[in-house]
């Protein structure tokens, strides 16, 4: 059979066995890194009324409901990205909305993951050439060392032949490398707050709030999904339960440990917190930017979706192409995607701020657009039985949904008039 997509027709490639290392993945990503700063900065007060409706329990309960009816819809609708679905289930304009935040929530996130990989390559190139004197004159590291040409090398080399392919069923050999990756960053978080000779205390006035760049599997999973050789139901809510345990107890563990390691002193990127030169560090920052690199060709490839799906809507709709002219648009729109995040992650001095304002957008993608999802689909048997509950569920999502956009966005403006 030939799968036509806004701007592709092309057969299906065979799918990937394992999908659940895929979505596991996209829930690691940066955000265990910054798990630990989380915790630091968390207080009371407004925190508390955040956390409260979304405890551990309750936000993997609204996560993996939100994750099982956008792969039911994915199902009905026979479509093979997010924003397809959105538009198939909800409508055009909701579709058009959903394809403006995805695009900017994916760009915005390529960017970050390339300030974490920047991050740690200055990490390493510091221990292996750390800056000294020569007779009293500083001596500064040589040129390959700067984390402009390491970055920008490594982005040619090894990103970007990962980011070309048009499928991501290869991501199921890398994803189980950075599964391993995020574990070993957890052990040596763990081993390094029990080898230390001070210890901080836990304060219960506060608790941590869980960051919308950690929350981001809800943008891949339909692709995820339509990658998936068994694609039953039972099959992907099992995926999706197993895929947020896993990060639940990496996230736990990884935030607990490393602001009880650092206290309030903690760096947003608890790997910045530790001695360059610790070996046992150095092959975390290695592993753990192995894990980022994998991650970054599958948001490329969201992205070059959602560019797709605006460039054929003036058209019509779907349109076939043929096969040399959809590789050359797939290798232009990585390339430019790629230079463009490549440029802000290094010129830029401070996107922190940025990132930050539209961080509330992941909150669309999580709560929002599955809740207006559930209640719009069509009614089947399985659904005619739990119409009201899922009405219900949907309403909750979108309140909630809302409440954490607007929260995260007044929380990012107040940041940026201090």
């Amino acid at each position: 059979p030939v799968v036509i997509i806004p701007g592709i027709a092309r057969a299906p490639s065979p799918p990937g066995p394992a999908p659940r290392w895929e979505l596991e993945g996209l829930l690691r990503s940066a955000g265990a890194l910054c798990e630990p700063g989380v915790w630091s900065g968390a207080d009371g007060g407004s925190v508390w009324c955040f956390w409260l409706p979304l405890s551990p329990q309750g936000s993997l309960v609204f996560l993996v409901s939100g994750l099982a009816v956008l792969g039911y819809a994915a199902a009905l609708s026979a479509q093979p990205t997010y924003q397809a679905v959105v538009r198939a289930v909800c409508g055009a304009a909701v579709g058009k909305l959903c394809e403006v935040c995805f695009l900017l929530n994916l760009f915005m996130i390529s960017v970050a993951l390339l300030r974490v990989v920047g991050d740690q390559l200055e990490k390493l190139c510091d221990s292996l050439y750390p800056n000294g004197t020569l007779n009293g004159i500083p001596q500064l590291p040589p040129w390959y060392v700067d984390q402009r040409f390491t970055l920008s090398a490594l982005c040619v080399l090894v990103i970007f032949p990962l980011s070309v392919p048009r499928e991501i069923g290869f991501q199921k050999y890398s994803s189980i490398l950075g599964t391993l990756a995020a574990c070993y960053l957890t052990l040596v978080i763990i081993l390094k707050y029990y080898l230390q000779a001070e210890r901080w205390g836990l304060s219960l006035h506060g608790a941590p709030a869980p960051s919308p760049l950690a929350l981001q599997c809800h943008e891949a999973c339909v692709a995820i999904y339509s990658s998936m050789r068994n694609q039953s139901f039972s099959h992907w809510v099992t995926v999706s339960v197993l895929s947020m345990l896993i990060c639940l107890l990496i996230y736990s563990l990884t935030g607990l440990y490393g602001y009880l390691t650092f206290g309030e002193a903690v760096a947003s990127d608890v790997l910045m917190s530790y001695p360059g030169n610790d070996p046992v560090v150095i092959v975390a920052r290695l592993l753990f930017g192995v894990s980022i690199v994998t991650i970054y060709p599958i948001v490329v490839l969201l992205g070059r979706s959602v560019v797709k799906d605006l460039w054929a809507a003036p058209k019509g709709g779907a349109v076939a192409e043929c096969e040399a002219r959809e590789r050359r648009s797939r290798v232009a729109l990585t390339v430019t995607w790629m230079s463009a995040t490549l440029a802000i992650a290094l010129f830029v001095p401070d996107i922190g701020k940025v990132i930050e304002l539209i961080g509330g957008i992941s909150a669309f993608f999580i709560f929002i657009f599955p809740g207006k999802i559930g209640p719009a689909l069509p009614r089947q048997p399985l659904l005619c039985r739990c119409r009201a509950a899922l009405i219900a569920w949907g309403v909750l999502s979108v309140l909630g949904g809302a409440f954490v956009c607007g929260q995260s966005a007044a929380l990012a403006v107040l940041g940026l008039l201090r």
